[in-house]
């Protein structure tokens, strides 16, 4: 339907559908995008998913997820940039344009927040030009400061864009994610600033209280705080016109039979962010 022809599933939302139910149900609701994970990817096989996904008509709209670049020991800094480096030839291979990253948190024992973020820059330096070569953008993805000291030491749209705009803008942009960022008031701001860089925008909404480990609360868009709404006119006026991506991790929406969570998402997805 016309409502959907921004929309796009990411695979973690259903994950508890297979990559063949997934492309089916996408198609047979009209779904026209899809964002894929790099572990169930793997295992079903790289050129499989790409075969799968093109065959089906469908787009891939991203790849999760790269990052994790904070590593002091120079043994894990050559394997991060090795594992990113893989998941750029996944992106190009599966094609879609747009890796996510998830930058990393603290080292373990450290307490170094500007250190980590400078190895970031200087890791993405290295990537960056490899990236390009392969018709693949780095989309920084900017976590709630929940997950600064494990997850992500880029908490906000701001520190995004000041390690972004070190690279050409093709190149190094923003994952703007709503469940991250809702809170904070500079970040209508930040998303003006932004503009080209702007390389994919997802939904989640913020529901309380948060599940034990924080991770899975990502809630069903509509049920909580975030005006879903308003966030997608804010990236639309700063210039983006690409796919709107729904990301839920949520243990109760995992426990349902997958095909009417996808419906259910498609549905809420009309009623709150159009």
């Amino acid at each position: 339907m016309a409502e959907l022809k921004r929309f796009s599933i990411n695979q973690m939302t259903v994950k508890q559908l297979s990559l063949p139910e997934l492309t089916e149900a996408c198609v047979r609701l009209g779904v026209p995008g899809v964002g894929l994970w790099r572990e169930p990817v793997q295992a079903y096989g790289i050129e499989a998913t790409a075969k799968l996904v093109r065959d089906a008509g469908l787009a891939v709209t991203t790849l999760c997820r790269g990052g994790f670049l904070t590593a002091v020991d120079p043994v894990r800094q050559a394997e991060a940039l090795a594992d990113n480096r893989a998941a750029i030839d996944e992106a190009a291979v599966l094609g879609t344009d747009t890796l996510v990253m998830v930058c990393g948190g603290l080292p373990e024992g450290s307490r170094d927040l500007p250190g980590a973020r400078e190895r970031i820059a200087d890791s993405l330096g290295e990537l960056a030009p490899y990236a390009a070569e392969r018709g693949v953008r780095l989309a920084i993805e900017p976590l709630h400061p929940m997950f600064a000291a494990d997850r992500c030491v880029v908490s906000t749209l701001d520190q995004a864009l000041d390690l972004a705009e070190r690279f050409p803008a093709d190149q190094v942009g923003l994952t703007v994610d709503t469940y991250h960022i809702w809170w904070d008031d500079r970040a209508p701001a930040a998303v003006a600033r932004a503009g080209a860089r702007i390389f994919t925008f997802q939904l989640a909404d913020w529901t309380t209280p948060l599940p034990a480990g924080v991770l899975n609360g990502r809630g069903q868009i509509g049920d909580g705080a975030v005006d879903m709404r308003a966030w997608r006119e804010r990236v639309d006026a700063a210039g983006y016109t690409g796919p709107i991506e729904v990301e839920l991790f949520n243990d109760e929406l995992w426990a349902r039979d997958g095909v009417e969570v996808l419906t259910e998402v498609t549905e809420r997805y009309v009623q709150h962010a159009l």
